[in-house]
């Protein structure tokens, strides 16, 4: 029974370090976002942890993660980076900086270490939903956890 769910770049790592999660799958909806995933896995949206991918002026990439129902005020984090703009990556440059598909981008086992933010509301939840490295693939987790196996930079850059 445990064939069915797929052995990602972000499962290995997840193995590696001895990570606490479960495996979700759901029907991937092209262009469904966060809102067709927890629609799917019938929990708030908020609590599905989206894998931004974005880059500075210089082309150096960013990975931040932000609650489904949120977006990041890059120009928040531009200026906390010390930076003069942030913009989200391409599908293309955002698959070749992390090594995902977009819609399967995950924060764990990415090709390329790239500086992760964690935007600190998320701490405050009791279980997120975040990609397991395939579409159509999330994990459930304690935050803590990510915490624990990314050792993220907290920001506080959500925007409505």
């Amino acid at each position: 029974m445990a064939d069915k769910f797929p052995v990602t770049k972000a499962i290995r790592v997840l193995r590696e370090k001895r990570g606490l999660y479960k495996e979700h799958l759901y029907t991937y909806e092209e262009k469904g976002g966060t809102r067709a995933s927890s629609k799917s896995l019938g929990v708030p949206e908020n609590q599905v942890i989206k894998t931004i991918i974005l880059e500075d002026e210089g082309g150096k990439g960013h990975v931040v993660l932000m609650h489904g129902n949120k977006e990041v005020s890059t120009k928040t984090l531009a200026r906390i980076l010390g930076c003069k703009s942030l913009i989200p990556a391409a599908p293309e440059r955002a698959q070749i900086l992390s090594g995902y598909l977009v819609g399967g981008t995950s924060p764990f086992g990415l090709k390329n270490p790239l500086p992760l933010y964690l935007e600190k509301t998320i701490l405050d939840l009791p279980l997120i939903y975040i990609n397991g490295g395939k579409r159509g693939f999330l994990i459930s987790m304690n935050p803590s956890e990510v915490l624990r196996i990314l050792n993220p930079i907290i920001v506080e850059t959500a925007a409505e």
